[in-house]
């Protein structure tokens, strides 16, 4: 059988996407395979991965295309014949036609446990700052469609 195809949608420095490619480029390559990194804006640390690993890029910047890149994304997505979505520190909303087109296909990974450190500006080291001076006892991460 063959292994998913991935695509990692990306804003940052790539920590999330890291812990993709160790796992699915390595131990878990049989069921499942990062194949495509696509970032929101070009130089970000996440490409950078992608280059080590030897995965392919592509840069869709929803502000400098129309209808918030939706069409290009599909476009790139389709190209790579991508199985299933991961947005691993994605910082824009996600066009109505990939979401549609990718349903039930499309994982949202997320540093803090949700709802309780989610929301409008809560990524990056912002939520883990949160989550210390709420002085929770119990952190970890949501995964979600």
């Amino acid at each position: 059988m063959k292994p998913a195809g991935l695509a990692v949608l990306a804003s940052g420095g790539g920590t999330n996407l890291q812990a993709l490619l160790d796992r699915f480029n390595g131990e878990a390559a049989e069921v499942a395979r990062v194949e495509l990194v696509i970032a929101s804006r070009s130089g970000i640390g996440a490409l950078d991965r992608a280059a080590t690993a030897g995965v392919s890029t592509a840069v869709v910047d929803p502000r400098a295309h129309a209808e918030g890149g939706g069409p290009e994304l599909l476009r790139v997505l389709t190209d790579h014949r991508i199985d299933i979505v991961i947005l691993a520190g994605y910082l824009h909303l996600i066009p109505g036609e990939v979401v549609e087109r990718f349903r039930g296909r499309m994982l949202n990974v997320h540093p803090a446990l949700l709802p309780a450190f989610g929301g409008v500006g809560m990524y990056g080291m912002r939520v883990h700052r949160a989550v210390i001076e709420s002085g929770a006892r119990v952190s970890g991460a949501t995964v979600h469609q």
